[in-house]
């Protein structure tokens, strides 16, 4: 797709939409209903950037570690500081960004500073990755020169449509940076040479297009962007591709490494792309969690959790509250029964479509219903400042049996967000779920308090 529009791009999300279905349907063994619920890590960093309607606005400070701790690192709190071009400009205000988030502030100077600087850069979905990285692609294009300049990786063919989508809206005051899609449906004629200024594909396209074919000069490549490098890693033989095409790029190339994620695994595979980099992480953890009051409530059944909730609900002053489940069929059973108490529900499982899920988001962001019950399809995509309570009906676990923290965190953080205070509610079954709520306790070294359910003036407490 050479030298697209925003309504070309759109069209693609659009296409996308009505034909991605992200379900575990044959999930082997029993039932899909009784497994575990969740989606591949490429599905829910697509469906995190489609339903994002803004960033997310987080008070949570950035780490920012340096090569050499005598070179500054400024930040700025406005788009025209960077003193970009005025139709680039133009085009971020027209995207309704009015003011850099904080990952913005403080990638963008040094993105787009000359000479160029290499960077890592970790925050979570939706704090604005893409629009900084896009914004440094169009800057560092030189539109007197024909060919391609700036490659963009992308683990899927989704997710590249995804970020194509924002540097054309990005772009729609600069006409004369031309664009083009590398990805599957995409051809081109050997020996021939593109002449667009940027590529935005996946690792298997590029590597054809520039190894096999020989239409992408790799060598005149001047800004490499990897984009969703955890889900690069988690998409076999994407890491060996990555690190082909990047044997290709000069020393001069200045390359962009973006993820959600910063474990050791992350690294490791950053290290084989990004020479004496900047470091940009977003710290969470504890830090994420100060404004959450965390309570445990000992049951013994499905039906013992229910009452606990019912009490709970009937207790406090609720917003609105999301409820947690592992599986697709306990999620059925709980919004049948609350539904049928009078509660207004909406449930979100695996085996909606990405339309169906946008549809349920819309609706509980709107506030028609007061209670959404989930599964981990989504456990880190849903931002709604009117949501006041989280609640565990089972806690996470990974498919060992052992605590899930990362999910823990990400769920009971659906809570307590844009600096208000949250509750979160763990209901624990058995002696297994209590390690589990142990082991998540002290992995954040927060205190997690048990609750009486039963006892109306302990509920009352806990929502005061």
């Amino acid at each position: 797709m050479s030298g697209w529009d925003k309504k070309a791009a759109d069209q693609e999300i659009s296409k996308l939409v009505n034909n991605i279905n992200i379900s575990n349907d044959k999930v082997s063994g029993n039932s899909f209903e009784d497994q575990a619920d969740v989606a591949s890590p490429a599905e829910t960093s697509l469906l995190l950037k489609i339903i994002r309607k803004g960033l997310v606005h987080t008070n949570l400070d950035l780490e920012i570690q340096r090569k050499d701790p005598t070179s500054p690192l400024y930040s700025v709190k406005s788009f025209e500081a960077l003193h970009l071009k005025p139709e680039l400009l133009k085009g971020i205000y027209a995207m309704g960004f009015n003011t850099p988030s904080k990952i913005q502030e403080t990638a963008l100077p040094t993105l787009l500073a000359d000479p160029p600087q290499n960077m890592i850069a970790q925050s979570q979905s939706g704090t604005g990755k893409t629009a900084a990285f896009v914004l440094a692609m169009l800057s560092r294009v030189n539109t007197k020169l024909n060919f391609p300049q700036v490659l963009c990786l992308s683990p899927t063919y989704e997710l590249a449509i995804q970020t194509g989508e924002v540097a054309a809206r990005m772009a729609q005051f600069c006409p004369d940076i031309k664009m083009k899609f590398a990805v599957r449906g995409e051809e081109v004629a050997p020996n021939t040479k593109l002449s667009e200024h940027i590529i935005i594909g996946t690792p298997g396209k590029i590597l054809d297009w520039g190894l096999k074919y020989r239409v992408i000069d790799l060598k005149k490549i001047s800004v490499f962007v990897l984009d969703e490098a955890d889900v690069m890693i988690a998409t076999q033989g994407h890491h060996d591709q990555c690190i082909r095409i990047h044997k290709q790029l000069t020393s001069k190339c200045q390359m962009l490494f973006f993820s959600a994620t910063y474990d050791k695994e992350v690294m490791d595979f950053a290290q084989h792309i990004v020479n004496n980099p900047i470091i940009i992480r977003l710290l969470r953890e504890q830090e994420s969690l100060n404004n959450i009051k965390q309570y445990y409530v000992k049951c013994r059944t499905e039906e013992e959790k229910y009452n606990a909730i019912q009490n709970i609900y009937g207790g406090i002053t609720i917003g609105q509250a999301i409820i947690f489940c592992h599986t697709r069929k306990t999620a059925g059973w709980l919004a049948s029964k609350m539904s049928n108490d009078g509660h207004s529900v909406a449930v979100l499982s695996g085996d909606l479509t990405v339309e169906q899920r946008l549809a349920v988001l819309d609706r509980f962001r709107a506030g028609l219903e007061k209670v959404l019950i989930t599964t981990n399809v989504l456990s880190r995509g849903i931002d709604v400042e009117q949501v006041t309570i989280v609640v565990n009906f089972d806690l996470p676990m990974d498919s060992k049996g052992n605590a899930d923290c990362e999910t823990y965190l990400h769920r009971i953080g659906r809570t307590g967000r844009f600096g208000k205070s949250g509750i979160a509610i763990n209901l624990i079954e058995n002696e297994k779920a209590m390690a589990v709520c142990d082991t998540i306790k002290h992995h954040f070294k927060k205190n997690i308090q048990l609750l009486d359910a039963e006892n109306s003036d302990e509920i009352e407490k806990i929502g005061s």
